[in-house]
């Protein structure tokens, strides 16, 4: 993976996914090729600074599923805030999305 992480925002609602899609997807998408270069498995998503959310932040963890499994690797969100694991427990999306929970 590069030195640089790629990150979630702090806020992620309806109001900002496109914005934050548009800005992120590019990234997602070179750091993918990057990593399924290197014969890597991952790619690691931290969602550390996430603080304010609704449930469309799941879409662009979704999206970004979707760049994952098209170049053959699995997507890991580190550091998801316990909030953001339960809604997407609700919405049946949580082990697709490789939700790992945030250190105390």
């Amino acid at each position: 993976m590069s030195s640089q992480a790629l990150k979630l925002p702090a806020r992620l609602r309806m109001d900002d996914v496109s914005a934050v899609w548009r800005r992120l997807e590019p990234s997602l998408r070179a750091e993918a090729a990057q990593i399924r270069n290197g014969a890597g498995e991952r790619l690691l998503l931290s969602a550390a600074e996430l603080a304010d959310f609704d449930s469309s932040a799941l879409s662009v963890l979704l999206g970004a599923a979707r760049i994952c499994a098209s170049e053959s690797l699995r997507l890991e969100v580190d550091a998801a805030p316990r909030a953001l694991q339960e809604l997407a427990r609700v919405y049946g999306v949580g082990e697709l999305l490789g939700l790992q929970a945030a250190t105390a």
